[in-house]
């Protein structure tokens, strides 16, 4: 059964460790992860674009597959489906068709414009018992066309996004989608620290999770960020994995063509990177 996220991340708060987020674009993408939130028995948070949303033909699709396949893979941990980035009209399809977490990304608004719609469905979510994730500052790079540089938050701004109710906040500390440029000046700590301050112990969020040192992603967990973003790192180990596959003409030995077969290196590698991240975030155990 899916469960809002607002529980897992309050308890990653308190006990100074985050919960992963990792984007799915297709069933073997979810079973990979599914099965290892179970295996290493951590609590897990299925993200979904919009427009991986329309690659899976919709979001009542994703929901029914994710809610059949918890069940048939008797998944005891906690799991939340939830859309990132989300559109305004984005987030009511998504809380129509079942999801339990969404993500408004109202940043691109003016500020007021932001509050405003948050704040409509911060109510629209919770009348549902949805948790609902805000962003203030754009996150950089590239994501299903969307294109930031990286911007620091205003902590100001973020104070005012989160007292309208938000279940958890992502705020730009510099970080970017996609892989990190060689001249990347690495995150912003005293904009996180400051912000922080103003908000209390409401969970931040870190997007763009692929290729942030591992020291620096234990810092900004010490500063209260409790949700960890990863989609890129999952396509590249997936990518890696299929091409070795070719590469080594295995699809040409016996029925090496069968697409169980042809997408499993990709789907054991997954695992592999969901299990790295889980026990860097420290959510091992924490189901």
């Amino acid at each position: 059964m899916l469960v809002s996220a607002t529980k897992m991340l309050n308890d990653a708060v308190k006990g100074k460790y985050a919960v992963g987020q990792f984007n799915i674009n297709n069933l073997e993408w979810t079973k990979a992860i599914l099965n290892t939130a179970q295996e290493n028995n951590s609590p897990v948070i299925l993200g979904v674009s919009e427009g991986a949303g329309k690659y899976m033909t919709g979001y009542k699709t994703v929901a029914a597959m994710v809610s059949a396949m918890i069940e048939e893979l008797n998944i005891t941990v906690p799991v939340a489906l939830h859309l990132d980035h989300g559109t305004y009209d984005g987030c009511y399809k998504c809380i129509e068709a079942g999801f339990s977490s969404v993500m408004f990304d109202g940043s691109h608004f003016p500020i007021d414009e932001n509050v405003e719609k948050t704040s409509e469905l911060v109510k629209a979510c919770h009348e549902k018992g949805i948790s609902i994730e805000a962003e203030v500052g754009s996150i950089g790079g590239e994501e299903d066309g969307v294109v930031g540089a990286g911007e620091i938050a205003d902590p100001n701004e973020c104070k005012k996004i989160a007292d309208l109710g938000v279940d958890f906040l992502a705020a730009g500390i510099g970080n970017i989608h996609g892989k990190y440029p060689d001249n990347w000046q690495g995150l912003d700590f005293d904009a996180l620290a400051k912000t922080k301050e103003l908000i209390g112990d409401l969970p931040l969020v870190l997007h763009g999770g692929t290729g942030i040192p591992a020291d620096m992603i234990k810092k900004a967990i010490s500063l209260g960020v409790a949700k960890i973003n990863v989609n890129t790192e999952c396509q590249l180990y997936f990518q890696e994995a299929t091409r070795k596959y070719i590469e080594e003409g295995k699809d040409l030995q016996g029925k090496g063509f069968d697409p169980r077969k042809l997408l499993a290196p990709g789907y054991e590698a997954i695992k592999v990177i969901v299990k790295e991240k889980m026990e860097l975030f420290g959510s091992v155990n924490k189901a």
